[in-house]
């Protein structure tokens, strides 16, 4: 181990506060969170997972933990996650983050909620968790999360994960529930730019745009200077285009001046053509960020794209879905572990597969393993 090397799992980690009673612990905190982290990476799902991954790679484990008594049982890797403070262990994932994802300019951050949908216990009466990530699309890693109780929760839980990640210089979107004044006005204050999405939950802001778009498109943008971009998409027998137009003239939109450095509005057209059945879409959006058409298109995109860069890889590559793991803080806790190894595995770049293939491959090889840890030394 390398525990003054501030690139290292054990340094950013290394401040977590021990919720065992002292001088009643036979494993040493950091080595069960290495090994989880490991056991994760390498495909483990539950306690048992975990521990038997322990036991199957002890020899090599050793060779850089102290592990005084041997690999910790289930019981204990259960019982330690649900009594870890959720919010200290996200606080070290994010700062673990930081010290190798460096911020550049112009870098999407979407930002959207998951419901870990068999994380309820009707036994207490616990609901499901919620939880809010921030994803970079740029690098397709997960930057940080936060937990809510319920789904409109966002608005409060949104501000507060704004704050604890890097978004200096960025472009942050949210979905329609996140569009708020008050998270607009994070964003900016935290260096960065927004895109969010409208709907009806700001008072006449939606419908104002919808119809000062409809009124533009019947008078074909006469004297209304506006940018515009299209794409083409076509795979698998669906060819999908997309028409974005952008306003920057905003002078006569009632209520601009409650949101912070209000500079754009988007309308982007849809239409999906499958196999000849023709669907159409449109969407509006309000932005901080002055830039052409076709780099906003991008940015909107890059926020449509975090559905099956991250949620989709959890349920898929990581079974999330499926995790009956409910007690305590643990619910919180192995979501952040899999992030960790989601994070691990997206930034080795020889393997040609996906996630759950390189989760087999990690616990087969270790020299793979080694790659998939490579700079980030645990």
């Amino acid at each position: 181990m390398e525990p003054n090397n501030n690139g290292t799992i054990a340094y950013h980690f290394s401040t977590l506060t021990d919720p065992r009673v002292e001088g009643r612990t036979d494993h040493k905190l950091i080595d069960i969170i290495t090994i989880a982290i490991c056991a994760v990476v390498c495909g483990a799902d539950n306690w048992v997972d975990i521990e038997s991954y322990g036991k199957a790679k002890k020899d090599w484990l050793q060779s850089f933990l102290e592990l005084p008594n041997g690999i910790p049982t289930q019981h204990t890797f259960r019982r330690l996650l649900m009594a870890l403070s959720n919010d200290e262990f996200e606080t070290c994932f994010i700062k673990w983050v930081q010290s190798f994802c460096v911020s550049t300019v112009g870098r999407v951050i979407p930002i959207d909620g998951k419901t870990l949908r068999r994380s309820h216990d009707r036994s207490t009466g616990k609901s499901a968790i919620h939880m809010v990530n921030a994803w970079c699309s740029e690098n397709g890693i997960c930057l940080g999360q936060i937990k809510t109780r319920e789904k409109s929760n966002e608005i409060t839980a949104i501000p507060e994960l704004i704050k604890r990640i890097e978004i200096n210089n960025c472009i942050v979107t949210i979905d329609a529930m996140g569009c708020q004044t008050h998270i607009a006005e994070t964003i900016i204050k935290e260096g960065g730019d927004y895109i969010l999405a409208l709907k009806g939950n700001q008072g006449t802001l939606s419908k104002d745009v919808e119809l000062f778009f409809q009124d533009a498109i019947e008078r074909k943008f006469k004297d209304i200077p506006f940018d515009s971009f299209e794409t083409i998409d076509g795979d698998h027998g669906r060819i999908e285009t997309r028409k974005i137009k952008t306003i920057t003239d905003l002078g006569w939109l009632y209520g601009k001046e409650k949101w912070s450095n209000l500079n754009t509005i988007i309308m982007i057209q849809s239409e999906r053509d499958e196999g000849g059945k023709i669907s159409n879409e449109t969407r509006y959006y309000i932005s901080s960020v002055k830039d052409s058409a076709k780099n906003l298109l991008k940015a909107v995109r890059s926020h449509w794209g975090v559905e099956n860069s991250l949620h989709w890889v959890l349920d898929i590559g990581f079974r999330e879905d499926e995790s009956r793991i409910r007690k305590g803080q643990a619910t919180e806790n192995f979501a952040i572990l899999r992030n960790i190894a989601l994070n691990l595995l997206k930034q080795e770049k020889t393997a040609k597969f996906g996630i759950k293939a390189r989760r087999l491959r990690a616990g087969w090889d270790n020299d793979y393993l080694l790659k998939v840890i490579a700079g980030q030394k645990i």
